[in-house]
């Protein structure tokens, strides 16, 4: 019988490369995506049409209102999500206990469907710095999950699954490249506008260009 995954999909380049890794270790897919209040609703279109197109097993959309907290430029209508800058410390798109809350739901609906992994794209190398992408906090995470389900005390295991922790940009495109990925479909950008167009110049936009460059790969990304 094939094992069931839980992906955590945003439709992004990193999550969309953890679903074709997923998928190709042999495990019947589902992907997990969540309108939490984001200022901009193109990736999950993008989601939507990638889930299709891979043929997940069931895509799912939850809806949250993280924004509700403020405290990100992500959520917060009345914060603007800035150009990419170096710098130390956490940035401004940070969202307060995003992949916590992610990740909770993504173990109930393990739990619900008899799915004993759960993968996530966190990436710890090209990253913004978010305190809950680190391996620390994955790990830490999973202990939970097998302390806090019903399943775990009759004897199951959850594993949480993050491949693309300790690659780069330009490993995770390699990647996902061997595996069909079309990244002409995926959309990283923080500030994305209604038709799927991306900035450039945000964070996420940065190290997506710059793990293309890097790579030797066409950037298929479409920029207003």
């Amino acid at each position: 019988m094939q094992k069931k995954a839980i992906i955590l999909f945003s439709g992004g380049l990193d999550s969309t490369t953890c679903l074709a890794i997923a998928k190709s270790e042999g495990y019947a897919c589902y992907a997990l995506s969540f309108d939490y209040g984001q200022k901009h609703r193109s990736e999950l279109q993008a989601a939507k049409e990638i889930a299709l197109d891979m043929e997940v097993k069931e895509h799912k959309v939850v809806t949250l209102q993280l924004g509700t907290l403020t405290g990100s430029s992500l959520t917060d209508q009345d914060s603007i999500i800035p150009d990419y800058t170096k710098q130390d410390g956490i940035p401004t798109t940070y969202v307060p206990a995003r992949n916590t809350v992610f990740l909770s739901i993504a173990l109930g609906w393990a739990e619900v469907i008899g799915a004993f992994d759960i993968f996530i794209g966190a990436n710890d190398v090209d990253y913004s710095g978010y305190p809950d992408c680190r391996p620390e906090y994955l790990t830490a995470f999973e202990k939970m999950a097998n302390l806090a389900t019903k399943a775990a005390l009759d004897g199951a295991k959850y594993t949480l699954h993050a491949p693309l922790i300790r690659l780069t940009k330009r490993e995770i495109i390699e990647r996902g490249s061997q595996l069909g990925v079309d990244y002409s479909k995926t959309l990283s950008c923080y500030r994305a506008d209604a038709t799927g167009r991306a900035c450039g110049t945000c964070d996420s936009c940065t190290y997506r260009k710059k793990g293309f460059k890097e790579a030797g790969v066409l950037d298929p990304t479409r920029y207003f």
